[in-house]
């Protein structure tokens, strides 16, 4: 097979939601037989990596009803219409953990499930980070508590199944990978 092309040939929105829109495209295969495909669409988010001068991560335990239970992740949210990614990365990093910063340095972008989403995540290393008085007041429905934790406890939580995400074992490991070439 030259081609690996899926063409559309009619798309049905089951679901347009405030953060994803679900939809079901009739697909024509490669080999021209005939599929369906269901997809999440979302606008993109944002992940922090934030690491204090006394090299503790700053993450959020957070619940995630999809999971049934709190976790530990890395401070990241919803790229809002129109907003550049790195001016959500600091507007979340200061609404979730009360620090800011000017120092924000992209590192990757990457597509979280592109089996059946195409949010793009991008992640980025906060320096220079300064706990705000006042910070930013976190979304309505946003409840979290601010947790700062060294590398060895970070390790250990993910052996424990409580930072379980992509994104947050990912920073854990570029930490990981910081301290080694240090």
């Amino acid at each position: 097979m030259d081609s690996l092309e899926e063409k559309t040939v009619k798309r049905e929105t089951i679901f347009d939601g405030k953060i994803i829109k679900l939809v079901v495209d009739d697909v024509v295969l490669p080999n021209g037989a005939a599929s369906k495909r269901e997809i999440v669409k979302h606008p993109g988010a944002v992940a922090v990596i934030a690491i204090t001068p006394e090299n503790k991560m700053v993450m959020v335990e957070q619940y995630r009803k999809p999971l049934e239970k709190a976790i530990i992740e890395i401070p990241a949210g919803k790229i809002e219409p129109d907003e550049e990614p790195k001016l959500t990365a600091g507007r979340e990093l200061e609404e979730e953990t009360g620090y800011k910063t000017d120092d924000l340095k992209h590192l990757v972008s990457f597509y979280t499930s592109p089996g059946f989403a195409d949010e793009l995540l991008h992640i980025y290393l906060a320096g220079d980070l300064k706990k705000q008085a006042n910070p930013l007041q976190a979304d309505e429905d946003e409840f979290v508590n601010i947790v700062e934790i060294n590398l060895d406890e970070a390790l250990q939580l993910i052996e424990e199944k409580v930072i379980c995400d992509a994104k947050t074992v990912y920073a854990v490991q570029y930490w990981q990978l910081l301290e080694a070439t240090k």
